[in-house]
């Protein structure tokens, strides 16, 4: 069953910066998360919403609908009709899917939903969610740095250059996270993003 949604889900990922690899590594951050924290959760539940939960990124960021969470939980939906999954937890899916978002700034209810936006938010830290940043500000044509234009105290869901997104939105997700297991994997992960920021900035001006 979670290969056939795992097929269904991948035509809906076209852009690099949230493709199915950056869906592959939120599905494996959650079930590792769900790992440490032992029973209680439900995994049917978890994966399904991992595995749907941006298939409607790519419509967002093409400017066809306004919120991705909350046509992805519409189409999820849809989706886990068609290929069987149990009715009774489709809600509960699509409600993991609908609060998973960073701009949201909604506290998740449900365990499962704790998971995956704690998931979905590792993916924006470390050297990957460096490399993501950096492939959607070209894929969006916003420069990596402008010193005229510093960092806004809060994020508004548009960044005006890339290193003001690693400052704004990335450097943040650690004190927004729900689960221990999750806060443990971000602090390396937060530091790394640090790191690379001390020494671009330093690069940037020619003094390393």
């Amino acid at each position: 069953m979670f290969e056939a949604i795992r097929r269904e889900a991948e035509r809906y990922y076209r852009h690099s910066h949230h493709d199915r690899w950056h869906v592959e590594r939120v599905y494996r951050l959650a079930l590792r998360i769900a790992g440490e924290l032992g029973a209680g959760v439900d995994l049917d539940v978890l994966k399904a919403a991992a595995l749907l939960h941006d298939v409607a990124r790519a419509m967002e960021d093409e400017g066809l609908v306004e919120d991705h969470a909350r046509e992805g939980a519409r189409i999820a939906r849809e989706i886990l009709a068609r290929v069987g999954f149990p009715r009774e937890k489709i809600e509960r899916v699509a409600y993991c899917i609908e609060v998973h978002r960073f701009r949201s700034g909604v506290k998740p209810e449900t365990l499962e939903a704790q998971i995956l936006q704690d998931a979905d938010r590792l993916d924006m830290l470390g050297a990957v969610g460096i490399a993501r940043a950096f492939a959607r500000g070209g894929w969006s044509n916003v420069p990596l740095h402008d010193p005229s234009r510093p960092p806004k105290e809060r994020y508004d869901g548009r960044s005006e250059t890339v290193v003001n997104h690693l400052y704004e939105k990335v450097l943040k997700i650690r004190d927004t996270l729900n689960t221990e297991p999750a806060r443990r994997i971000a602090e390396r992960r937060h530091r790394f993003v640090e790191e690379f920021l001390e020494r671009f900035l330093r690069e940037w001006e020619a003094l390393d």
